[in-house]
């Protein structure tokens, strides 16, 4: 039994993968949706995570429909407590931004659409600079004095407004984010290493990476010559046109032969294994595509193969 992770300073214990919701009601059907999480839940998993506007960029979509696939889901399962659900908030179409009347109004949309009376874990989804800090902490930990919400988190923030917002919630003894969704993977660094990841390691927030497979690409089927059809074909195959995108598969693969695992298990065990990552997210159109993911839970990586991973994505 694979063991589960402390999400940073909160209650939660999660898999060492959460499963992205980003599919569901998208390139993946309600059957399949269910399919899919039937098989990541009987193999341990617990953290799923989702977004209210997942997803209104798929025509005929308005958003919310991954949220309401999960809600359904545990409500055929009769699962909610054995399951981490994390959802964000600031993109649906009807509820864009982060004043505090919005936060609250999408909080309860949400709350409908999964069919529960709390969101384990709730996040800005990307930040608005323009919103006070003060009223976003303050419209969140609203939420959390009620029961709507466990915990809080960000994704897409500055390090500069990550550092004002735990500032502020340690000043006033308000809700405090207890992780943070970053866009971080072999191919993707500079985003996060630096100020933010240095801020996440000192103030003890759990990091929960996205786009932990770039697209794709760092499963290892985007090749020279090679025509991949999906969705979101065209953004994993830039990276083969990088000297950084090459390096990094040549040595995947020579990680991944040694120890007769797939690309995609490689490329999540190193991500798990950076300083402050719990959980990398990845999703799963079918079940054929969870156990690369899953293997994630049982690969260890030799300090040798993590460096040498490292210094191919320099």
């Amino acid at each position: 039994m694979t063991s589960l992770r402390k999400l940073g300073a909160s209650d939660l214990e999660v898999f060492p993968l959460a499963l992205g919701g980003n599919v569901f009601g998208w390139t993946a059907d309600r059957e399949q949706s269910f399919a899919v999480l039937d098989a990541y839940t009987a193999a341990g998993g617990n953290f799923v995570d989702t977004a209210d506007s997942y997803s209104a960029w798929a025509e005929g979509n308005k958003g919310g429909e991954s949220e309401t696939i999960i809600g359904e889901w545990m409500r055929a399962r009769g699962n909610r407590s054995d399951v981490v659900i994390a959802t964000k908030v600031s993109q649906h179409p009807d509820y864009q931004g982060l004043t505090a009347a919005n936060i609250r109004a999408a909080a309860d949309a949400s709350l409908r659409r999964l069919g529960t009376d709390h969101i384990d874990l709730y996040y800005t989804h990307f930040d608005k600079p323009e919103v006070p800090v003060e009223e976003i902490i303050g419209a969140l930990d609203e939420l959390v004095r009620a029961g709507k919400v466990r915990h809080v988190a960000a994704s897409n923030i500055s390090a500069e407004r990550l550092r004002a917002s735990l500032d502020f919630s340690e000043r006033e003894g308000l809700a405090r984010y207890v992780a943070l969704q970053p866009h971080y993977n072999l191919v993707s660094r500079d985003t996060y290493e630096g100020p933010l990841r240095n801020l996440a390691e000192r103030a003890g927030l759990a990091a929960v990476p996205y786009y932990a497979l770039a697209s794709g690409f760092l499963t290892g089927k985007y090749r020279p010559g090679a025509t991949v059809d999906s969705a979101r074909a065209q953004g994993a195959a830039k990276h083969l046109e990088t000297e950084r995108g090459r390096k990094v598969l040549a040595a995947l693969d020579e990680v991944a032969r040694a120890h007769d695992a797939e690309v995609a298990t490689v490329a999540l065990a190193w991500l798990a294994a950076r300083p402050t990552v719990v959980a990398p997210i990845a999703s799963a159109r079918t079940v054929d595509q969870l156990p690369a993911l899953l293997a994630l839970a049982d690969l260890r990586l030799t300090e040798e193969e993590l460096e040498l991973l490292t210094r191919a994505s320099a």
